[in-house]
């Protein structure tokens, strides 16, 4: 069996194409979660009078992403755990393709990645997350147009957990204290770690392009400041967590250091992030956490 698990946030617009797109696949059984964050939208209320299959975890405040899934992962019964955000619609026959993947899996294989395009169906949101000599984290493929290079199954760095498969026997392994995620990330870059840890268990991540599906993307509505933010404190926890500070050092010269000034500029309050991410090193040093 596989758990599907979806995160909402105020997601009344694009919670029903969503739940439709699962419901509507050729399959025996669906193990259906939704992790609600304190919507305030009558969210909840839509599903529970309309979807009597889904199990609904609802939490009174957003805790973030990261929690959330954590949340739906505890209480999932699969061996595979699909992890989806609320506005991604699935094409109708992703899970007989996602099936074909399981039976012919080679050995080692914890993540899997989906095609995520967006939703004019042609364009590439992520075919997998890839890293860079400068450490920075890319969606592969992103804005590009779909075509036959995005055709073919691959060994990739992570899964965008926007649309992910997830081993649950690889989760319990690699699980770090309460979380499969970590949820000092909030949001943001949490499958980045996720991905990384799996990696080092020596765990691999493969592109699956057969099994597709529609992303609209930051349906939570996000402001692009407060992104910004997390975008640069949750890259510095990922490297401080899973590298070595002499790894970061060119990274940092040539890529971090530009864009902090650009930061100054644009959006100073963001700068904390870097104040954060020292705190954030030291509580991982006194749990013992740091490579």
């Amino acid at each position: 069996m596989i758990s599907v698990i979806i995160l909402t946030l105020n997601s009344l617009k694009f919670i029903k194409p969503c739940l439709d797109s699962i419901l509507n696949q050729k399959v025996d059984t669906i193990d259906l979660i939704v992790v609600d964050n304190g919507s305030d939208d009558g969210s909840t209320v839509f599903i529970r009078e309309n979807y009597p299959q889904v199990r609904l975890i609802e939490d009174k405040f957003n805790f973030g992403a990261a929690k959330a899934r954590n949340q739906g992962i505890e209480a999932s019964r699969g061996e595979w755990i699909l992890s989806l955000d609320c506005d991604v619609v699935l094409e109708k026959d992703f899970f007989y393709n996602i099936n074909i993947v399981l039976k012919n899996l080679p050995s080692g294989v914890g993540l899997i990645q989906p095609k995520i395009l967006e939703f004019d169906k042609k364009t590439i949101y992520s075919s997998g997350i890839s890293i860079s000599f400068l450490k920075r984290f890319h969606d592969i493929g992103k804005g590009q147009e779909d075509s036959a290079q995005f055709d073919k199954t691959a060994y990739i760095f992570g899964a965008c957990s926007a649309a992910a498969l997830y081993s649950k026997a690889m989760l319990d392994d690699i699980k770090q204290g309460a979380g499969y995620f970590d949820e000092s990330f909030f949001f943001l870059f949490e499958d980045v770690d996720l991905s990384w840890r799996a990696q080092s268990k020596g765990y691999k991540a493969i592109f699956s392009p057969n099994a597709v599906c529609y992303h609209h993307g930051n349906s939570s509505a996000t402001p692009k400041k407060r992104r910004q933010y997390l975008c640069l404190r949750n890259r510095y926890y990922v490297l401080l967590k899973n590298d070595s500070v002499k790894n970061l050092i060119l990274p940092f010269l040539f890529y971090d250091l530009p864009r902090l000034f650009w930061i100054l500029i644009v959006n100073p309050p963001a700068l904390k992030a870097i104040q954060d991410a020292f705190v954030y090193k030291d509580n991982l040093r006194r749990l013992k956490r740091l490579p």
